[in-house]
């Protein structure tokens, strides 16, 4: 596996590290930092160049430090400082020709401890990235995993959303990890039904099915655990489960996602709100 994490010299920028070595040392995967300097077009002010290229040594001694930080957990790092006129694109695009099979960034700073609030960058990245995003929450570097131990993957109940459980059972397969499917249920479903009994009984049944078409795709997963959470609301089931050291959740994209890219839907959205545990960001299909 090879990671390609996006840099800033901020807690956030931290936050991501520290889930790029967590997953490093799960997975044995490679890992490369890039920083992205924001392009300056020539526009006739004399210095605009200069300030650039002051930017990007300034980002070379950024970067340094955090590549200090990985090899202080034991992992041997590559690293970039890539000038590009969005932090997203250059981003997608440095991953691409590193041939890396996950983006990983910290979210932003500005929601509440532990949660994650999706800023500027993050939030060009869940709407176009071709790449699975993984996403550290707010304060990750604070206290991080060492390794994970299962993957937890939220399937969809609704006929068109995107289904990221043979994602995650091939990621689980990678490090032999536990794996589990998460169908949530709430009261806000009640017009698919009478009652929230009923409800949760048509969630069981999707969640049976999305366990049968796994089996036929991947005729050699491991077993996997079926968990369902209800609530009144999406965020009153989310708070009754119980995430434990270890943790790694993945989501899907929206139906409204093209082909093979991510799209972050509002029910995806949610759960990254009110979840305290990295999250993988699947692209469609």
């Amino acid at each position: 596996m090879h990671l390609t994490v996006g840099y800033l010299a901020t807690p956030t920028g931290d936050d991501g590290i520290a889930l790029a070595s967590a997953m490093a040392r799960t997975f044995a995967a490679a890992v490369d930092v890039v920083l992205v300097v924001r392009e300056e077009l020539p526009d006739g002010h004399p210095g605009r160049l200069e300030y650039q290229q002051m930017l990007v040594h300034r980002g070379q001694q950024w970067i340094a430090r955090a590549v200090d930080a990985l090899a202080a957990d034991g992992i041997t790092a590559g690293s970039s400082v890539v000038v590009g006129e969005s932090f997203a694109q250059t981003l997608i695009e440095v991953a691409e020709q590193k041939s890396s099979e996950m983006i990983v960034v910290g979210g932003a700073r500005d929601g509440f401890f532990g949660g994650h609030t999706i800023g500027p960058v993050t939030g060009s990245l869940l709407h176009s990235s071709p790449i699975p995003v993984a996403l550290a929450p707010r304060g990750y570097a604070e206290d991080p995993d060492d390794t994970f131990v299962e993957v937890t993957a939220a399937v969809p109940t609704k006929p068109g959303d995107d289904n990221p459980l043979p994602f995650a059972i091939a990621l689980a397969g990678e490090a032999d990890l536990r794996i589990r499917m998460l169908s949530l249920v709430s009261a806000e479903n009640l017009a698919e039904a009478g009652s929230v009994r009923e409800v949760r009984a048509l969630q069981r049944v999707a969640a049976e099915k999305n366990l049968e078409v796994a089996a036929r795709a991947l005729p050699d997963a491991p077993e996997i655990a079926s968990l369902v959470a209800d609530g009144m609301t999406l965020e009153s089931a989310l708070k009754k489960l119980q995430w434990e050291d270890g943790d790694l959740l993945v989501v899907g994209s929206s139906r409204f996602a093209a082909p093979r890219r991510i799209f972050l839907g509002s029910t995806a959205a949610r759960i990254l709100a009110a979840v305290d545990v990295p999250v993988i960001v699947v692209p469609r299909g």
